[in-house]
């Protein structure tokens, strides 16, 4: 089986082709990462590459109730002690930067911080906050071009800190699921008239821009972006004139930053999006020309090789590895699968995450 051998991602050798991908877990108390996610991360370092959940790199991102960030030195020494945990167990990681911008509650920010988006575009549905359950999401600020500027800093000042003071492998820029990045990709989330709205183009500059500094601090070989074309999670236009356009330039921008990989979810399996209009996976792949991750719904060792067996690179496995820590040993050894406890994915302490 392919799957279990090698891969180059740049300078990184990866142990196998199996991507444990990014899920919010909700562990991280005052959004510092802690001993217990340490735990968690270190029992799955038999992935041959580990992508962390959500990792806000403002305290402007923290939309959801316990989600970790990497600006605060606390925070980054606590990334570190993951880091150091996965490494001693053989693991690669990237901690994953996610800005939720509108996708959040008031109640869930810390103090001081505002909700920011692209547009001023309130996002349908609610959000789950700690002191008072469920509300509605709250209408963002629409940021000026000084906003802009910050939060492109913010995520340069972040991954430089994951990489060169908490010794992650690399970190992955979360342009996916409605959140920030793809809140300016998404014709839905950006209505602004600027050098940052309109054409696909204009939509795709906040997203280029930032790899592009990244990329100039930390090496091109130390990032990843992902991607949800066609998605509709959090209140996005699944379906658009340009959709091709934009993710094709996307993809070229990509290419000539020549970052490690990109990350493309499919949300037609586990999260409800309709069918692709396209085959864009591979327009994606043939524009980027570098290594691809995708997957979706799998659950097992065929459907792992079969991503392989499509022409893409790495196979990204999500809610599997939540009741299996294990989960390469137990493909090598053709072992039953244990299904998770939905009713646990997002509660504090050890049930349900390190205890399974």
């Amino acid at each position: 089986m392919s799957i279990f051998k090698t891969f180059q991602l740049g300078d990184i050798t990866l142990k196998n082709k199996i991507v444990m991908a990014p899920m919010t877990r909700n562990h991280a108390i005052n959004n510092i990462p802690n001993d217990l996610m340490a735990t968690y991360y270190g029992q799955r370092a038999g992935a041959g590459l580990i992508i962390s959940e959500g990792t806000s790199p403002s305290i402007n991102g923290i939309g959801y109730p316990r989600i970790p960030g990497a600006y605060s030195p606390a925070q980054i020494d606590g990334w570190d002690q993951i880091a150091k945990t996965v490494h001693d167990k053989g693991g690669k990681m990237f901690v994953q930067l996610m800005h939720c911008g509108r996708v959040a509650a008031e109640e869930n920010l810390p103090e001081g911080a505002e909700i920011l988006a692209p547009s001023a575009v309130k996002a349908a549905g609610e959000m789950y906050t700690d002191s008072i359950g469920m509300v509605s999401h709250a209408t963002p600020k629409e940021m000026i071009t000084e906003d802009i500027e910050h939060a492109q800093q913010e995520y340069v000042d972040s991954a430089e800190m994951l990489v060169k003071r908490a010794n992650m492998d690399g970190v992955e820029l979360h342009a996916a699921n409605g959140y920030l990045m793809e809140q300016f990709l998404n014709p839905r989330s950006n209505v602004r008239e600027d050098g940052y709205g309109g054409s696909f183009k204009n939509r795709a500059r906040f997203v280029a821009k930032t790899a592009k500094k990244i990329a100039k601090v930390i090496g091109p070989d130390r990032l990843g972006i992902r991607l949800s074309p066609y998605g509709t999670f959090n209140d996005m236009e699944h379906d658009y004139d340009d959709l091709i356009e934009l993710y094709s330039y996307i993809a070229k921008e990509m290419r000539r930053i020549r970052l490690a990989y990109i990350h493309i979810v499919d949300h037609r399996k586990g999260m409800g999006a309709p069918d692709f209009k396209t085959d864009i996976k591979k327009t994606i792949k043939l524009n980027f020309g570098g290594t691809i991750i995708t997957g979706g719904g799998i659950h097992s060792l065929e459907a792992a090789e079969q991503v392989l067996k499509d022409g893409f690179d790495l196979a990204y496995i999500a809610r599997s590895y939540i009741s299996n820590p294990d989960l390469v040993q137990k493909f090598l050894d053709r072992d039953d699968i244990k299904e998770p406890n939905p009713d646990l994915f997002y509660t504090p302490g050890p049930e349900g995450y390190t205890d399974y």
